[in-house]
């Protein structure tokens, strides 16, 4: 009689054995915010852009006879220290409102981190209108656009930092509308808006500084 030899029995693993580790995932960094993204990019554009100009000036006024020397309105250094106030109060409101818990961030007064924007844009319309007031002292030295090329190269300098600035005026004010929107509702406060904002008015506050030193230097 033939017997048929019989497969052995699998054993099942015990049951208290820990389970097996899931394999392991590549960790990601923090993801890229499109808002300071954008702003770095304008920097960079806006940078190059005076770059070029005081390469310009510099060849304009090494090579040129009619160069004239002028003395700079005295306003430019009170404007100075109020853009740097601005500054300072736009970076104090960021930081309490970036200190805000992110669960209670709706329920934040209206006045807490606020008060220093409304500041802030005071302070910088204050700056766009003292610039106004010094080309109408340098108007009133007999200096205008078309008077020599160190008085041209200053209006454009002037100008077109003036420009920028109204532009971020612009994003504080956007900025400032978020935040208003937020305040007592469920959604929390546009911190990654605000912080490109400083960033860029943080950045508007070095090329004053820069070009401060330039004219002062140059013209």
């Amino acid at each position: 009689m033939t017997t048929v030899a019989t497969p052995p029995s699998l054993k099942s693993p015990p049951t208290g054995a820990p389970p097996a580790a899931p394999p392991p995932t590549a960790t990601r960094g923090p993801a890229p915010k499109p808002a300071e993204t954008g702003v770095w990019v304008g920097i960079a554009t806006i940078s190059m852009s005076f770059a070029a100009l005081t390469s310009a000036m510099v060849v304009r006024g090494s090579a040129a006879p009619d160069w004239q020397h002028f003395r700079l309105p005295p306003i430019l250094y009170f404007n100075t220290l109020v853009l740097l106030a601005s500054s300072f109060t736009l970076e104090s409101a960021r930081r309490r409102i970036r200190d805000v818990p992110r669960d209670v961030a709706s329920l934040v007064p209206p006045l807490d981190g606020l008060t220093g924007l409304y500041v802030t844009l005071a302070l910088g319309l204050l700056f766009v209108t003292g610039q106004v007031l010094a080309w109408r002292q340098l108007a009133a030295q007999g200096l205008f656009l078309a008077t020599s090329p160190s008085s041209a190269f200053f209006y454009v300098f002037t100008a077109l930092h003036g420009l920028h600035v109204l532009g971020g005026l612009a994003g504080l004010l956007y900025v400032l509308y978020r935040l208003r929107r937020a305040t007592g509702a469920v959604s929390s406060p546009p911190r990654t808006a605000l912080g490109a904002a400083a960033l860029y008015w943080h950045f508007m506050d070095v090329l004053w500084l820069y070009l401060l030193t330039i004219l002062t230097i140059r013209v």
